[in-house]
C-alpha cells in the first residue's frame, strides 16, 4: 500500500446505478477510504443496500440519500438499471440531473463541504454543478479508455453522425477504428434516433460535458491500453488521467452481488466447481452472458447444437425466464440437450460462482457477450474469451481483445443473430483445442494485470499520482 496520503481531503463520490457502474466506483472508493481520505456517496434509497459491503469496510464513509426522482418512463420503486434493462439508462439519466439543486443546497449548508466531486461519466452533468459550486470534478470510467475514446468521439460528433453514413470511421483514434452504425452503443444511437426529445439533450449534453472534465479515471491498466490513455492525455490537455484498475484485483472485501451467489454442497463448495475438480487444466469452456442479457429461442438452440458438436466439456450458465419472457420469444435450453451432454457439459440454472470458475484451473475459455466486467474477469482469471458482442461497449471490448490484443476470438455478433451452429461448433473446437497463441496471450495478459496493482505497478502509481493531486487541493 502507498504511503502517500490525502487525510481530511473531503471528496463527494456520485455512482450510476447500474451494476457493473457502480460495483467499479465502490471498489475505487475503497482504495480512496484507505489512503485515509474524507467520504460522503451520493445514492438514492433502494441503492444502499448495495453499498453495505464498503460501509462495513469503512464506518467512517458518510451517506448523503436523495429520493429517486420521478419520471414518467420510469416505473415507481425502479432506481437501478437491472430492474428496468438498458432502455432505461436514458430515463434515468435524465431523472438523476433533477438532484441538481439539492445537491447545491446540501454543499452549501455543509460545514466543511467537499474539495472535489467524482462521479460517473453517465452523470456528466454534474460537471456544471461543479462549476457552480466551484470544485473540481474528476470523471470515472468504470470501462476501458478505447470503448470510451469511441464514446466521446461520438457525443462531440453528434450533429455529424447519422445511421444513414452506415460505417463510422474514428481515424483521429490509434489503429483507426471504424464500427458499422449498429455496433455503436445504444444510448447513443436511441439519442440520435430521438434527438429533439428532451431526455435524449439531457443525455447528449451530459455525455459531451465529460470533456471539461478537471481528470478522468478508468478502470483499466496500461500494458492493456497505454496507447488509448496517452491519446486521452492528448485530448484533455494534461496529464490527469489515472488508469486505476482491474479494480476487481483491489476492491471491497466480501463483494456481495457480484453474481457469485449461488447453492453450495455439503462441504461449502458449489457443485460447478466440484464438477471442474475433474477436469485436465484449461479444457472446459464457460458460457455465460451475463444479468441483463437473454437469448432468443432460436439463439438458444444454436448455440446448445454447436456446444454439442464442438466435443468441448463446458459449463453453461442459463437464466430462468419468466412466463412473460417465453412469450417475447426467449428461450431456455433445449429439451434433452442435457441428457445428450451428460458427463462433459453441466448446465447451471440461475445463478453461479463467475469469478470463481473462471479461476479454476480447469476453465480455458469463456463464451460471453464482452462486456466491461466479463472482460476484465476473463483477463483476471487468465482465460480466452470467445467473444459474441451484442451492445454497449460490448464491440469496442472484442475489438480490443480479439484484434489488438490476440487473446481472444470472435464467434458471432449481434443481439439477434443466430450463428450457424456447425460453423460455431468448429470455432468453439479449433479455439478450446488448438489455439494454444491466444491462450498464452491471456495468461501474459493476467500477469501483467496483477503487476499492475502490485506495489510499483502501473496502477498503484496512477492511484498515487491521483491522491497527490487530491491532496494538493485541501
Amino acid at each position: 500500500m502507498s504511503t502517500i496520503s490525502a487525510n481530511g481531503v473531503h471528496v463527494l463520490v456520485f455512482p450510476y446505478p447500474a451494476q457493473g457502474h457502480i460495483l467499479s466506483m465502490l471498489d475505487f472508493t475503497h482504495q480512496l477510504a484507505l489512503r485515509g481520505l474524507t467520504i460522503t456517496i451520493l445514492v438514492t434509497p433502494k441503492n444502499l443496500p448495495i453499498l453495505n459491503p464498503l460501509l462495513s469496510t469503512h464506518p467512517s464513509i458518510q451517506t448523503l440519500v436523495f429520493p429517486f426522482p420521478p419520471h414518467p418512463s420510469i416505473p415507481s420503486g425502479v432506481e437501478n438499471v437491472r430492474d428496468i434493462g438498458n432502455h432505461g439508462n436514458i430515463p434515468i439519466i435524465s431523472a438523476l440531473s433533477k438532484l441538481h439543486d439539492q445537491i447545491i443546497q446540501w454543499f452549501k449548508s455543509h460545514p466543511s463541504p467537499p474539495v472535489v466531486l467524482i462521479s460517473d461519466f453517465f452523470l456528466g452533468w454534474t460537471e456544471n454543478l461543479a462549476h457552480q459550486i466551484g470544485i473540481p470534478r474528476i470523471v470515472f470510467y468504470p470501462c476501458g479508455a478505447f470503448s470510451m475514446a469511441v464514446v466521446r468521439h461520438l457525443w462531440l460528433n453528434f450533429e455529424s453522425i447519422t445511421s444513414s453514413v452506415g460505417v463510422v470511421n474514428f481515424s483521429d483514434l490509434p489503429r483507426s477504428p471504424s464500427f458499422v452504425w449498429h455496433h455503436l452503443p445504444s444510448v447513443f444511437r436511441r439519442c440520435r434516433d430521438n434527438s429533439s426529445d428532451q431526455d435524449s439533450l439531457v443525455v447528449r449534453w451530459s455525455i459531451a460535458a465529460n470533456s471539461k472534465s478537471w481528470g478522468a479515471v478508468f478502470n483499466t491498466f496500461d500494458a492493456l491500453e497505454g496507447e488509448y490513455l496517452e491519446w486521452w492525455k492528448k485530448k484533455m490537455g494534461h496529464g490527469r488521467v489515472f488508469a486505476i484498475g482491474p479494480l476487481n484485483l483491489i476492491g471491497v472485501p466480501e463483494k456481495v452481488g457480484r453474481g457469485d451467489v449461488y447453492l453450495q454442497s455439503a462441504d461449502g463448495r458449489s457443485s460447478s466447481l466440484q464438477w471442474l475438480d475433474g477436469w485436465p487444466d484449461g479444457s472446459v469452456l464457460y458460457v455465460c452472458f451475463g444479468s441483463q442479457k437473454f437469448l432468443k429461442k432460436a439463439q438458444m438452440e444454436a448455440l446448445a447444437i454447436g456446444l454439442e458438436g464442438s466435443g468441448v466439456r463446458f459449463i453453461w450458465v442459463v437464466k430462468q425466464l419468466t412466463a412473460q419472457q417465453v412469450d417475447e420469444g426467449y428461450g431456455s435450453v433445449p429439451d434433452g440437450f442435457e441428457d445428450r451432454v451428460s458427463g462433459r457439459g453441466l448446465v447451471v440454472k440461475g445463478w453461479a460462482p463467475q469469478v470463481a470458475i473462471l479461476n479454476h484451473r480447469a476453465v480455458g475459455g469463456f463464451l460471453c457477450h464482452c462486456g466491461g466486467n466479463a472482460m476484465l474477469e476473463a483477463i483476471e482469471a487468465g482465460v480466452m474469451i470467445l467473444g459474441w458482442p451484442m451492445e454497449a461497449d460490448q464491440y469496442m471490448n472484442e475489438r480490443l481483445l480479439v484484434d489488438y490484443i490476440g487473446a481472444g476470438v470472435r464467434v458471432c455478433e449481434g443481439p439477434e443473430t443466430v450463428p450457424d451452429p456447425t460453423a460455431l461448433a468448429k470455432t468453439i473446437g479449433e479455439s478450446m483445442r488448438g489455439d494454444t497463441i491466444r491462450m498464452e496471450m491471456a495468461k501474459q495478459l493476467r500477469n501483467k494485470a496483477f503487476e499492475a496493482v502490485n506495489v510499483g505497478g502501473t496502477s498503484t502509481k496512477d492511484i498515487d499520482g491521483l491522491l497527490r493531486e487530491l491532496a494538493q487541493l485541501k
